[in-house]
Parts: C-alpha cells; sequence; structure tokens
C-alpha cells in the first residue's frame, strides 16, 4: 500500500482515500470554442504516458476532498513530492525530494489479495 502526503491536510494517508485526476499542468486553449477539431481533440484526449516522473492532479476524496498535484516515478510508483493545486511544478533538481513518503508493503505469506 501506499502512503501519499496531502498538502491540505499535511499528513499522509492511505492511497485509498485518493483518486487519480489526470495530468497536471494542462493548459487550457484560450478560445475554446474556435479551435479545431484536431486542435480539440489534443487538448481533450491525448495524453503523454511517458516513463519516469510525471506530474498528476489527484483528489483526497475520502479527506478533505481537495485537488493537489503529485510528481510520481511511474516505474517505482512512488510520490517524489505533492503541492497545493495552483502552484507551479517544482524543480526537482533544485529542491529536496521533500514528502518522498510513498512506502510499498509487500503482502503477508499468506494473506488474501
Amino acid at each position: 500500500m501506499l502512503l501519499i502526503y496531502c498538502p491540505y491536510c499535511e499528513e499522509e494517508r492511505s492511497e485509498l482515500e485518493f483518486r487519480n485526476a489526470g495530468d497536471a499542468h494542462i493548459a487550457r486553449p484560450t478560445n475554446i470554442a474556435e479551435i479545431s477539431d484536431e486542435e480539440f481533440e489534443a487538448y481533450f484526449f491525448l495524453r503523454d504516458n511517458p516513463k519516469g516522473v510525471i506530474f498528476e492532479r489527484w483528489r483526497h476524496i475520502h479527506g478533505c476532498g481537495r485537488f493537489f498535484n503529485a510528481a510520481r516515478d511511474t516505474v517505482s510508483d512512488r510520490f517524489l513530492t505533492t503541492y497545493k493545486a495552483g502552484e507551479p511544478k517544482p524543480d526537482l533538481e533544485a529542491k529536496p525530494k521533500t514528502n518522498a513518503t510513498a512506502e510499498t508493503y509487500e503482502p503477508l505469506e499468506g494473506a488474501a489479495q
């Protein structure tokens, strides 16, 4: 199970309390009614799926209910940092990796999965 740090509640909680809400920092077109169908498709549907660090929106469904952003490594499934919605992307190279709290636990032998 992962532990995810909510920047609003300021505590780690079980991954079961959260829901992924897609990519973070997606720029909405300024005149969405005037863009072509292809541009709308690219904005609304097409997302990158890189291997490595990605920036995502999450919602603390069974807690404060607020949206926040997270930098997560898709290879290890570790959260490198979380930060409040509306804040800019953190420079992961320049600052220490705070809130690197995601831990994975192996199931106990014989435990139901």
